[in-house]
């Protein structure tokens, strides 16, 4: 984690002294439960509580025990007994190390999608707000970088609007599937702690159950949650990138916020960059690098390797951390993205109106030709207007095959604008809803 990218509220989630209260909770929760089911004195599982509900646990401690041990639970439950006494033997009865390892992580990357879902809710409702501000403001649409038909930049944002909420549904579906518990003792058969335990700890730990954990939770579960984090990160890259290319000089119909002082270059006094997309398409790139290996710790041996441990350790922290950045910048981004409506309307109108080829084609073989005709007939046309700077509608109105078909009056109005928009506010409905 790079502070530079990083937000405290999730940082927070993976620090040293979070992790070991989770740890401590989950065996003092389930030592309740053995105490409950007479394998451990209750005096016991009280003293747990008592004596370290509320202590701070020594990292620099846990550490130099570990260097030791070379075992990380083994050196908290060694540190645990330093402030418990005596009942601290009662502590970690039937379990095993991934049982404390393995729940600890679920509850982590539950804690760490809420706030991802949070995240998501506002960017969703900053983009909710700019796309109805400019619901009719026309621009011209483009496949391939080239212009196409008009659209609206209020459907630009109506479609990233759409796609986000598509992220916050797998990011609901991700915490379902990752939130689950694992209390089973070694090769996952409870021969040493009843299930009962697991049940209690998952209620107190706002975990489901694992069904069949072998000695660790399934790895498919963590490959689908972080390859829904690298899902989402795409989505990111996506509006990031329509930014980028709409800031460029030529275009320029949107433009990043340009704050008093900013500087844009050490050599250009001039410049303006897009640089928080720009960042935001590197940061989302390292999130999605972060999938692969994921995928790849599914494939542990037998019950139980450690060979995914490293791995989680690196990207736990590090795809939650980033997204969260990544978010809640590019909610910035939208909430402060300066819109140039006068450079959009040059724009649309560079090309002499050849936008509206499609609706001349359409009119021509309704009126008689075929549609290999009328297809000449507009691209002719349209090359001169390409090649030359003419407009569009004049050299229809000069061509005498178009002529025989289409009346000057029915031409001029194949050339209405608000023809392309009529349905936006059917869009609008089926993506913010009837209000």
């Amino acid at each position: 984690m790079i502070p530079r990218y990083s937000r405290p509220e999730m940082v927070a989630i993976w620090e040293p002294q979070t992790r070991f209260r989770i740890w401590f909770e989950i065996e003092a929760h389930a030592t309740d439960k053995l105490a409950e089911l007479g394998v451990v004195p209750k005096e016991a599982a009280a003293t747990i509580w008592a004596k370290a509900k509320d202590a701070v646990f020594d990292v620099a401690r846990i550490d130099e025990i570990e260097r030791v041990t070379k075992h990380d639970v083994i050196a908290f439950l060694t540190h645990l007994a330093e402030i418990v006494g005596p009942e601290a033997r009662f502590v970690h009865q039937g379990m095993t190390s991934s049982d404390i390892l393995d729940t600890t992580l679920s509850v982590q990357l539950a804690r760490a999608t809420d706030i991802l879902i949070a995240d998501v809710d506002a960017l969703l409702a900053a983009i909710k707000r700019r796309a109805f501000e400019h619901k009719l403001t026309p621009t011209i649409g483009r496949s391939h970088g080239i212009h196409a038909e008009p659209v609206t930049f209020g459907l630009k944002l109506a479609q990233a609007y759409a796609e986000f909420s598509r992220c916050r549904e797998r990011l609901v579906a991700a915490r379902a599937e990752i939130a689950t518990c694992a209390i089973s003792g070694a090769v996952g058969t409870f021969a040493n702690i009843d299930p009962q335990v697991e049940d209690y700890v998952a209620r107190k730990m706002g975990l489901a159950v694992e069904p069949v954990s072998t000695q660790v939770i399934p790895r498919d579960r963590h490959a689908m949650y972080f390859a829904t984090l690298g899902v989402v990160a795409s989505c990111i890259e996506r509006l990031a990138t329509e930014i980028r290319h709409l800031q460029r000089t030529e275009v320029y119909e949107a433009e990043e916020f340009f704050s008093p002082g900013q500087k844009g270059s050490s050599a250009m006094p001039h410049k303006r960059n897009p640089v928080l997309t720009e960042n935001l398409t590197g940061l989302a790139r390292l999130v999605r690098g972060m999938v692969t290996p994921a995928l790849e710790n599914v494939a542990l041996w037998h019950e139980r390797d450690i060979s995914h441990s490293s791995v989680e350790r690196m990207i736990g922290p590090d795809a939650t951390v980033t997204l969260d950045f990544a978010l809640a910048r590019l909610t910035g981004v939208v909430d402060k993205l300066l819109i140039y409506p006068q450079n959009m309307r040059k724009n649309l109108d560079r090309l002499g109106g050849l936008h509206n080829s499609q609706r001349v084609l359409l009119a021509l073989t309704q009126a008689g030709a075929s549609r290999e005709d009328a297809y000449a007939m507009v691209q002719r046309n349209a090359m001169r207007t390409w090649e030359h700077g003419e407009d569009f509608l004049t050299n229809l109105l000069s061509d005498s095959d178009v002529a025989e078909k289409l009346t000057a009056s029915e031409l001029k109005a194949m050339f209405d604008e608000g023809y392309h928009f009529k349905h936006v506010d059917t869009i609008f409905r089926r993506v913010f809803g009837e209000a």
